[in-house]
């Protein structure tokens, strides 16, 4: 998508009748890019996201001595090999590079500088570097918890027991358990609090079983002990939480909307969409094609906990504007520390539009009013445009600012979102 400062979303004006077929999920894309990094043979990952941050794994792996190449059938990833020297890795604002790299770092023989956009600066890292250095890891972060960091490898570590505060991110303890199997003794996780998103975690469980780890957990216990990893071919899901404009599309727009490829079963937290749009009066079917959504254009009000599925709040937020009784999100303090603080950023600009949404101490209160134009600030995060979007269904002059950002999960969201309205 050319660069521009704003994009008017457009209304919809008909029913909606579509089907739209959304790209593979991020998340699910850079845990396969590791794994792959850390097996004795080269995968091939296919249907891949192909996006920013999918681009900075792959660089950052490159970095670390996985080198990659795009075939017709996807990516071929190839194991890490020995090095030494100094290297630097771009992180973006990427909170999976940010997150899954450093543990590949400490267990090769690279010094590695880690840094970003202004943004992963004020991200949480800091529980991961604490286990880090627990575990043997020589890390200098100048007493930040954050990037710039640089890491020496010694050439791998022996492992062991470590307890983990993941409450800010679930991403702390996957980019432990996923480096694991490397680790000599492998790695035990006690966690301290509770971590969110626990279909998250699910996901880098069975993502490890998959390429031949045996992760055990008992309860707030991870153990994962040393193996050697292969898996030849890993095909990527689509991304479910990328879907979530489109699927609850039909709710404010009435008609229906299919989205191809749709899994039966899977671990993503985009699935939960499903029984969100049921519970606020979609029709619902899940087939071998896909799923479909039908909606009448109007929503009872609601509250839901997201605590598991925080990264649909964005998009549910924006959807509850329309309802016609008050609701609530709860359960996502955590979301503060995403791209942006989401429930800040959602607060001010819901309400800037005519909204009446206020914070609450871990969500959101959204009582219906009349919304109007004006521009949408995105605050650099793709979780935003897609809520813009939303937006847009129903109100005229929604300018959203900066929609090149989507290019982080879904380069070609905004043409994808036309088609839905438009498909001829």
């Amino acid at each position: 998508m050319p660069e521009q400062n704003s994009w008017t979303a457009p209304v919809a004006g008909d029913k909606i009748d579509a089907t739209i077929r959304v790209p593979g999920s991020k998340s699910i894309t850079n845990r396969a890019y590791v794994l792959a990094a850390l097996s004795a043979e080269p995968t091939l990952v296919r249907d891949p996201l192909d996006s920013r941050d999918a681009r900075l794994m792959l660089a950052a792996l490159a970095e670390l001595g996985a080198t990659s190449e795009h075939t017709a059938d996807g990516v071929l990833v190839h194991p890490l090999t020995p090095g030494e020297g100094e290297v630097s890795i771009a992180l973006g604002n990427a909170g999976t590079v940010a997150r899954f790299t450093p543990a590949l770092a400490a267990l090769g023989a690279r010094t590695v500088h880690f840094d970003g956009d202004a943004a992963i600066r004020r991200r949480p890292v800091a529980p991961l570097l604490t286990a880090l250095r627990a575990l043997g890891t020589d890390l200098d972060d100048d007493g930040r918890g954050a990037p710039p960091f640089t890491i020496r490898g010694s050439g791998g570590l022996p492992g062991g027991e470590v307890e983990l505060d993941s409450s800010a991110s679930s991403q702390f303890l996957s980019a432990l358990l996923l480096a694991a199997p490397a680790f000599s003794s492998g790695v035990t996780v006690r966690l301290v609090g509770t971590a969110p998103s626990e279909p998250h975690i699910a996901m880098t469980l069975d993502m490890l079983r998959r390429f031949g780890a045996a992760p055990e957990r008992d309860r707030d216990r991870f153990h994962v002990p040393p193996a050697s990893l292969s898996l030849a071919d890993y095909t990527v899901e689509p991304d479910l939480s990328t879907a979530a404009p489109f699927v609850v599309a039909p709710l404010l727009a009435g008609g229906t909307v299919r989205i191809a490829g749709w899994p039966r079963e899977t671990t993503q937290p985009g699935d939960w969409l499903r029984s969100l749009v049921r519970e606020l009066g979609a029709e619902v079917t899940l087939d071998d094609s896909g799923l479909t959504v039908t909606g009448t254009g109007r929503l009872p009000g609601a509250r839901f906990d997201l605590h598991e599925v925080g990264e649909l709040t964005p998009v549910i937020a924006a959807l509850l504007c329309f309802a016609d009784a008050p609701s609530e999100i709860s359960g996502v303090a955590h979301l503060r520390g995403h791209e942006t603080d989401r429930l800040a950023a959602l607060a001010t600009e819901l309400t800037a539009l005519g909204g009446d949404v206020s914070e609450t101490e871990d969500g959101l209160r959204i009582t219906p009013a009349p919304l109007h134009a004006g521009v949408f600030h995105t605050y650099d995060d793709h979780r935003l445009v897609m809520a813009g979007a939303v937006l847009g269904l129903r109100v005229a002059g929604v300018e959203v600012e900066n929609p090149a950002t989507v290019g982080k999960t879904f380069p070609g969201f905004v043409e994808a979102w036309h088609a839905l309205l438009d498909p001829a």
